[in-house]
């Protein structure tokens, strides 16, 4: 059985930083106490993502061009956090800069690491109801087409991969094991 905290750090360095994470570089003893090794990682503030109902049946999307993979992606809104904002703030921050939507209100659904094998980010899924709508408020890295989804086009989205983006995934996958009432309430 894998011990909890096999591993001892031995050092540390910082490659690159932004507002949302920092790329670093750690050393560190392996279980056995002696051999060691490095690991490149994403150290980050987190993230949120959040899934506005616009009723029971339908939701808001985002469609965006992804520079990584070349190709449009269909996601929940949401974003990366800064260092001194909390997730709830940053799900009403991303909600109404990508998509111009004010949530009444704001129901957390739970977290995730979205590959914790590069990061250590922890992401805060929220669902968000009672929408109001303004304008959009997009960063300049953002070209966001909002649409409207209804819950059997995002499950036939998912199975034709049109909707491959994996932190919609998970977000889809934690709004789907909570009871259809409990939401609705």
């Amino acid at each position: 059985m894998p011990k909890e905290k096999p591993y001892s750090k031995l050092t540390e360095k910082i490659l690159h930083q932004n507002p949302y994470w920092m790329y670093k570089q750690e050393s560190y003893v392996l279980a056995d106490g002696y051999s060691q090794s490095e690991y490149y990682y994403v150290n980050s503030h987190g993230s949120t993502i959040i899934i506005p109902l616009v009723n029971d049946e339908t939701m808001i999307m985002v469609k965006q061009f992804r520079y990584l993979n070349q190709r449009p992606s269909i996601e929940f809104p949401g974003g990366g956090m800064t260092k001194d904002v909390t997730p709830l703030e940053n799900a009403l921050k991303e909600l109404r800069e990508e998509t111009g939507i004010i949530a009444g209100k704001m129901i957390p659904l739970g977290t995730f690491n979205p590959c914790n094998g590069i990061t250590n980010e922890i992401c805060s899924v929220y669902i968000a109801k009672d929408l109001s709508f303004t304008e959009q408020h997009t960063e300049e890295t953002e070209d966001i087409e909002i649409i409207h989804v209804n819950m059997d086009e995002c499950i036939s989205m998912i199975q034709h991969g049109e909707i491959w983006d994996g932190m919609t995934l998970a977000s889809w996958t934690l709004f789907q094991t909570v009871q259809s009432k409990d939401i609705a309430s």
